[in-house]
């Protein structure tokens, strides 16, 4: 089995444990969004006999490659059942993106063609592919994995059944220890670089006050990064998370002299063990990060 990203990857660990290990695509550190397959990658993706993705919303890299497999590839983003969540669904994220646009618009053109290719899939109304973070999608994609190593290995079906029934009931549990640790940091104000968390928060009743656009290695325009630092201190004593394993270049420059405090939020599990428990990991520590800066505000 191949997982295009460490997320996926840990669910089937899951699925599999005590059978099998599951293999990942994409290497630690790489972006989804913008990874460049390998001659070794296109093999592997081919010629691997169950091969699973969230879909081309998020790998954009991957359907050329996908027509030529003759074996099965699951876009858990169509799986019935699926929660699924669009860009600007239930909070101001409309609001956010309008002002990227007006900073953007600040820009020299070459930032602002950069600011376009990495922003596409995030204007409001478009799939938000972080799906793996709501504990209920993790269930769903779960019990696919588990039916199709059940009829690609029959003999360890019953194997496969039962770790994926196990899984889903420690993910209820997960979710109900999540709901008492986030329930009394509603309306702390805290700002992100990567608009990644939005199916986490709206499970456990958080919402980012913002989002700062910032581009790898394009640095914003100085009016923007002066909006930016305007956002900041009208909303006081606050967190500003970025995603391992980098940290945009201006984020000490945005919040000197401010009481901001940076740190990370991984929503991919990059440092995670791949084993049967990595997937729980994954959103423990999202829980814990949140806990550790907000709760000090």
């Amino acid at each position: 089995m191949l997982a295009s990203i460490k997320p996926l990857q840990l669910i089937a660990a899951a699925v599999q444990d005590g059978v099998g290990s599951p293999e990942v695509l994409l290497p630690p550190g790489a972006s989804p969004h913008h990874y460049a397959l390998r001659p070794s990658d296109v093999r592997r993706v081919r010629e691997v006999a169950l091969l699973y993705w969230i879909g081309a919303d998020l790998e954009s890299f991957l359907p050329r490659v996908l027509t030529g497999r003759g074996q099965p590839s699951v876009a858990v983003q169509d799986l019935p059942g699926m929660h699924l969540r669009h860009f600007g669904e239930g909070h101001d994220a409309h609001d956010d993106h309008d002002e990227h646009d007006q900073a953007h618009d600040q820009h020299d053109e070459h930032e602002q063609e950069a600011a376009e290719q990495h922003d596409h899939a995030h204007r409001p109304g478009s799939l938000d592919a972080h799906l793996w973070l709501l504990p209920a999608n993790a269930r769903v994609i779960a019990a696919r994995m588990a039916a199709d190593l059940a009829l690609a290995d029959p003999a360890n079906a019953p194997r496969y059944q039962a770790n994926a029934k196990a899984f889903g009931e420690r993910l209820t549990a997960l979710d109900q220890r999540l709901q008492t640790r986030l329930s009394g940091l509603a309306g702390k104000p805290y700002f992100v670089f990567h608009e990644a968390y939005d199916y986490f928060e709206a499970a456990y009743g958080l919402q980012h006050a913002g989002v700062f656009s910032v581009l790898g290695e394009v640095q914003p325009g100085a009016r923007h990064v002066a909006a930016m630092r305007t956002r900041l201190q009208q909303a006081g004593p606050s967190c500003v998370f970025s995603e391992p394993p980098l940290r945009p270049r201006l984020a000490e420059t945005l919040i000197a002299g401010l009481p901001v405090t940076l740190a990370e939020l991984d929503t991919m599990g990059a440092s995670l063990a791949v084993d049967g428990s990595g997937y729980e990991a994954l959103l423990d520590n999202l829980g814990n990060g949140l806990v550790e800066c907000l709760s000090a505000l």
